[in-house]
């Protein structure tokens, strides 16, 4: 690569971190740690604490440590790490609640020794209290068929990314996070649409967990996605999900997908036909 090129790619990364930052007014950075392992981790922090002209968080997997930048008039940092550790992630200021950190993908489960010397500064009263008030009122409202969706959305995810082995990872992990469902605690919509899925849902997760066959997965996925959105469509969500289609997979056939974000990122063709789709049913 000449001198020439090197430069023309400086200068364009340059542009492009300049454009990401002066989206935000009042800006302020800081730095905080956050515990997790992975590439999967990273994903899943940087997603739950950005906020479209608000936040932008950059989380290093190798360090721990995050970028935090901010708009001072709309938010602070303890609502960014609030955020963070409701997706399932500690910092040095809110521990994530038991139930979240349980939800995670197996490779995420990171040591949380560290939790027993947290807070060791003027606020730790005052944090610890905030922390144990998000913990209580989690506990109180946690469902059932949280793990089952959050293991299907990481799924999702790792299909996107075309990773048939971290596919067949989460599966087994979602295998898990079904068993684990207390039916005697599930709603009477749940409980209904929960017996008449069940058996379906075991079947199709766990051919994805004992394949490394991408193409095997993606189609078994199509099966999969129709067990979850019969239990979505019944079940109390504190965010709007998004039920997406493709056109062309499953031989023209069609075939959907549900995300949490509007954007489409295709799981049915990754990266060769990424933004191929379209949202055909918000579910709130």
């Amino acid at each position: 690569m000449n001198l020439l090129s090197k430069i023309a790619i400086a200068l364009s990364l340059l542009f492009t971190f300049t454009s990401c930052t002066t989206q935000l007014q009042n800006a302020k950075t800081e730095s905080v740690k956050i515990y997790g392992n992975c590439g999967v981790c990273e994903t899943a922090i940087e997603k739950a604490g950005n906020l479209k002209n608000e936040a932008q968080v950059d989380w290093n997997k190798d360090t721990k440590w995050a970028t935090l930048t901010y708009d001072t008039i709309k938010t602070n940092q303890n609502e960014i790490l609030k955020r963070i550790a409701l997706a399932g992630f500690d910092s040095d200021l809110f521990l994530a609640p038991k139930e979240k950190y349980g939800n995670l993908t197996d490779c995420c489960h990171y040591d949380r020794k560290h939790k027993s010397s947290m807070g060791r500064n003027m606020n730790v009263e005052t944090n610890s209290m905030q922390n144990h008030l998000i913990s209580t009122e989690i506990e109180q409202e946690i469902n059932q068929l949280d793990g089952v969706f959050e293991n299907y959305f990481t799924l999702k995810d790792a299909l996107v990314n075309s990773d048939p082995n971290l596919a067949s990872s989460i599966a087994k992990n979602l295998l898990s996070k079904i068993k684990e469902v207390k039916m005697e605690k599930l709603s009477l919509e749940e409980h209904t649409v929960w017996m008449k899925v069940t058996g379906s849902l075991n079947s199709n997760t766990e051919v994805i967990s004992n394949s490394t066959d991408i193409e095997k997965q993606r189609k078994t996925f199509m099966n999969l996605t129709a067990n979850v959105y019969d239990l979505m469509k019944v079940s109390k969500q504190d965010a709007s999900i998004y039920y997406q289609h493709c056109p062309m997979y499953n031989d023209g056939k069609g075939s959907n997908w549900l995300s949490k974000e509007n954007e489409i990122k295709n799981p049915y063709y990754g990266s060769k036909m990424l933004n191929c789709g379209k949202t055909l049913e918000t579910i709130k």
